[in-house]
Formats: structure tokens, sequence, C-alpha cells
């Protein structure tokens, strides 16, 4: 089935991001698989970040299908267009439809995305991470494709206003080689797996970040482990 809908708004967010001259730093594009299903699993620190996940799976002509909560879905605006290009709602108190839904979608081809977080890090640290994406990548028989975002946070992220219109914002978006899931071994074991590799695609992100906080109003976006003030992460469970 054609992609009516998909093609056009990356089309529109290219623009838009032109438009707004984001410094883009992308490596490891070329491991996202040309052909066949894959996991892509990213660290969340921003509303934005599907999007920028998906630019990063461009090169390999790739569109991405996110898993995202199911309140996404019922906007009047997002609702259309998130059904149109399709991604899959998760509801989380009967999370099974759409886990069936993401594991028929690999078999097919597909390349999911998936947020194991399950919400925005809000210390910008990796949280902890729900096993499914390692679950869905053993029973489709598909590998783990990991990545790391930083600097999304800065545009739009939860507990601080949005501001689409600053100019000149680095993103640098880190994709990892495939990883095996193999299904002798226990998806808490492989999700271990990820977790790790994914701090060490992260932390790659920060050290080639070219921007530093200039004084403590401009810190916010910075972990605390790294001298920024953004809470460090038991205190943003407890917020």
């Amino acid at each position: 089935m054609a992609e009516l809908v998909y093609p056009p708004v990356i089309g529109f967010a290219r623009t838009m991001f032109k438009a707004l001259d984001l410094r883009f730093d992308v490596k490891g594009s070329e491991h996202v698989p040309r052909r066949g299903g894959a996991v892509l699993v990213s660290n969340h620190i921003g509303y934005l970040d599907f999007i920028f996940c998906g630019l990063a799976a461009r090169p390999a002509k790739r569109l991405v299908r996110f898993m995202a909560k199911e309140s996404v879905f019922r906007h009047k605006v997002s609702g259309p267009l998130m059904r149109s290009m399709k991604h899959i709602p998760v509801d989380r108190a009967a999370g099974v439809d759409a886990y069936q839904h993401a594991l028929a979608a690999l078999r097919s081809g597909e390349i999911i995305g998936v947020f194991p977080e399950a919400t925005i890090s809000q210390s910008f640290t990796l949280k902890n991470f729900k096993s499914g994406a390692a679950r869905l990548a053993q029973e489709a028989g598909v590998p783990l494709v990991p990545m790391a975002l930083w600097g999304t946070q800065r545009l739009w992220t939860k507990g601080h206003k949005r501001d689409l219109g600053r100019r000149h914002i680095p993103i640098t978006v880190r994709v990892g080689e495939p990883l095996a899931a193999d299904p002798a071994e226990t998806a808490e074991s492989v999700t271990v797996r990820l977790r790790t590799r994914m701090q060490e695609l992260l932390e790659s992100a920060q050290r080639a970040y070219p921007v530093r906080a200039t004084g403590p109003q401009d810190a916010w976006w910075i972990p605390a482990h790294l001298g920024g003030t953004a809470p460090a992460p038991a205190e943003a469970v407890r917020g």
C-alpha cells in the first residue's frame, strides 16, 4: 500500500529543521537494516524524539513505526497523522494488543520504534528499561538496533516550556550495530546488554555535543552528574 502521509510529514519536518538551522551530527545510520524487520530502540529525553529517530533511518530508506501511548492517537491533530503513518497505539492497561500488532509488523519486515524507558527521563539519564523490546525481537527473530539522542530535550521536554522557535540547536544522534536477541537468552539478560550498549552510545553523543552550559540558567538540560542542574534520577522519580 502506498505511503501517502508519512513521506510528506518527513518532508515538512526537514523543512522546519532547515528553517531552524538545527545542527545535526548523525553517526551510525548505516547500522539501520535496509530490509527486513528490526526493533529500533532509543533513549527518551524529549517529545520530538520519535522524529529524530525516524530521520536517522532515512539513509536506509526505512520508515519506522513507533509504539506510542494511546492518548496521542485520540488527539484531533496528531491522532489521524499517527494512524495514517501506521504507528502503534499502546494502552498501558491492555498492552497485549499493541504487542501483537508490533509483532505482526516485525514479521512482515517493518522496523518498529520503541522507547524502553516508557516515558521521558527528566534527569536526562537512562531510566530502567522495560523488557518488551527484547521480547519482541526474540519472538520475531529480528535484531535490536540501539540508538542514543542528545540535544532534543532543549527543544521540548517534560517540565519545561517548549522552545520550537529557537535556532541553531545541535542535535546529536548515535546508532549502534544491531544486537542479536537470542531466544535462548532471557529477555531480562538481553535488556541488560541493550541498556549497557545504549549507555555507551549516550555517553559518546554527550562527549561529541558541541555546546556546554554558560551558567546555571543554561544548565537545566545537563544531567547532574555532568555538572548540570537537571534533577538527579532519584529526584526525578519523586517529582
